[in-house]
């Protein structure tokens, strides 16, 4: 067998071999640097590459030089503005988590401060977030009561908070940040719904004004816990619940609208804890099945490293729970960016020019510890379940999930498995589903690669998917398949009888195909190419098939040649 007689007007030619502790360099460099985060130092004399160093790592250093008053009045608006929001968000979310209310305010008073100085997008506003916040009180409530041992609670709390810390900067250290792309957006999509479901659910404990309630998240628990207290209901906290939902709702909707008085659904949550409180003060409500928030200590809270349990017997669940709230915070700061109820949406839309707009809401919440707690005394905890509702409604994207459904009915099945996980087991089991499903989508893609029958374009050399484009023709005696993915021990055997049952269907010849250039060089190094011929390998489609039927022509014009 032969095709001396044809000549191919382009060979494929085979990748030099590169040394091994280059070629692993250059994978290290793909894998944890894909943006070459220090591009800019290459040609730089010492001096200046020690200035751009210190820029990258502490950015605070590379724009305040360039910062001017003008940027620095968008940015006092835009700080107000979410500070407005944040205080009663800190608050409200603190009481989520079981903690006092105080804690949720620091939340939005040193991390923004840390974040001005050390992060890199102008736009993000950092406080609470509200899944973490359930996390925290569902998985360390069942191991101490947040009522009969409140400071053991509150140090457990701050423990977990603290390996969560740790093992997100380890994730940063390390850039470990590709993990979090395996959450497919369907999964983050599925996660953050069943999650939002969750709080909305768990909410209904201040809107009732129920004193005791279960530490379960799951949806059924919830349930049973709420109507097996009937008579334990009080219409007077419900019924202003109701009217404070209504009004955020409300207002939430007009911004939605009309997007320039955005302003309006960002000042509405600090509205609803101004009214609410003045509404209580005066018409003593708190006697009537209220419940108020009560005494906040006035002033700022010595360090709290001290606090810390590393010498809990609870200590174990303390770094489990802070591990599941890293990732969960992953997660939630890409879903929560997207929701228009967010700091980070407001501070964008109120026009911030730079992170001094973090500098400015902190300094609010500062002077909100140091003089205005005292005015948080009579706020109903009806109005923070409230605020809490209108939040966590903005994370449930239904329209997200019919578009799935139409685009592709796999991320479909990823997205309701996570948010059947989260609603009917528990954010830890909703986490895992999630994650799992993610992972199997990948090795699914990896295992079973596509394969796709080509065929030519009439008057052209242009190959395409027969299935793609109906006036594509098969060529005559000539298979062609493209392999959408890459060659691995995961699915080279897949592939081999996937190709040998193309080969049975269409015709009983030899395959041959353009191969990657890792391929190639395998295929040499195993001498595959040397007891093929290099003569039977093309670098386009085209060059293949010419060969091929040339080949076809000549076997026609001798029939005596036994070998083909």
């Amino acid at each position: 067998m032969g095709n001396m007689d044809y000549e191919c007007p382009h060979r494929v030619s085979i990748p030099p071999s590169k040394p091994f502790l280059q070629s692993l360099r250059s994978t290290v460099k793909e894998t944890f640097f894909p943006d070459d985060p220090f591009r800019q130092l290459h040609g730089q004399p010492t001096p200046r590459k020690l200035v751009l160093g210190l820029q990258y790592f502490i950015p605070i250093l590379e724009w305040a030089p360039r910062y001017t008053f003008n940027s620095f009045k968008a940015d006092l608006v835009a700080g107000i503005t979410i500070a407005s929001l944040a205080v009663p968000q800190g608050i409200s979310y603190a009481n989520l988590a079981s903690l006092p209310p105080i804690i949720g305010l620091y939340s939005s008073f040193v991390p923004p401060l840390i974040y001005a100085m050390l992060g890199s997008s102008r736009d993000l506003a950092v406080g609470t977030v509200a899944v973490a916040s359930l996390l925290i009180s569902s998985m360390l409530g069942k191991e101490v009561s947040p009522v009969e041992h409140q400071r053991q609670y509150v140090q457990l709390a701050l423990t977990a908070t603290f390996f969560a810390g740790v093992f997100q900067a380890s994730l940063g250290f390390l850039r470990l940040g590709f993990i979090v792309d395996f959450l497919s957006h369907a999964t983050i999509v599925g996660f953050m719904g069943g999650a939002a479901t969750v709080v909305c659910l768990q909410q209904l404990k201040g809107i009732l004004g129920l004193v005791h309630f279960t530490h379960e998240t799951d949806v059924l628990s919830v349930l049973h816990s709420i109507f097996t207290q009937v008579h334990q209901w009080r219409w007077e906290s419900g019924l202003l619940g109701c009217c404070f939902l209504f009004f955020l709702l409300l207002t939430r909707y007009f911004s939605k609208r009309k997007p320039a008085f955005f302003w309006i659904n960002a000042m509405a949550p600090l509205t609803s804890v101004i009214l609410g409180s003045v509404l209580v003060y005066l018409t003593h409500a708190e006697k009537h099945g209220v419940q108020v928030i009560g005494h906040l200590k006035k002033g700022l809270n010595p360090l709290t490293v001290t606090e810390l349990a590393f010498g809990s017997p609870h200590l174990t669940t303390a770094i489990k729970t802070g591990i599941i709230t890293g990732v969960i915070a992953l997660a939630e700061g890409i879903a929560v960016g997207r929701s228009p109820f967010s700091r980070t949406a407001v501070n964008f839309n109120a026009g911030c020019k730079s992170a001094v707009s973090n500098i400015v809401m902190a300094t609010a919440v500062m002077i909100t510890l140091l003089f205005l707690t005292p005015l948080f005394h009579y706020t109903p905890l009806v109005v923070l379940s409230s605020i809490i509702i209108t939040a966590m409604l903005g994370l449930i994207d239904y329209e997200a999930a019919f578009h799935l459904w139409k685009l592709d009915k796999f991320d479909f099945v990823v997205c309701i498995s996570s948010y059947i996980g989260v609603v009917f087991g528990s954010v830890e089991i909703g986490l895992v589903v999630a994650v799992s499903m993610s992972l199997l989508r990948v090795l699914i893609s990896v295992a079973r690669p596509r394969t796709t029958a080509l065929g030519n374009i009439p008057n052209s050399m242009i190959y395409r998917s027969i299935d793609q484009y109906p006036n594509a023709t098969k060529v005559p005696g000539v298979l062609i398949l493209q392999i959408d993915g890459s060659i691995y021990f995961a699915n080279a055997n897949y592939l081999r009888e996937r190709i040998t049952r193309w080969i049975y269907e269409e015709v009983e010849d030899k395959l041959k195909a353009t191969l990657q250039s890792e391929v190639i060089k395998k295929l040499d190094k195993s001498k595959f190419i040397e007891s093929l011929g290099q003569e039977w390998i093309y670098l386009t489609v085209g060059e293949a098939v010419a060969a091929c039927n040339f080949m076809l022509h000549t076997c026609k014009s001798n029939p005596q040649d036994s070998n083909v």
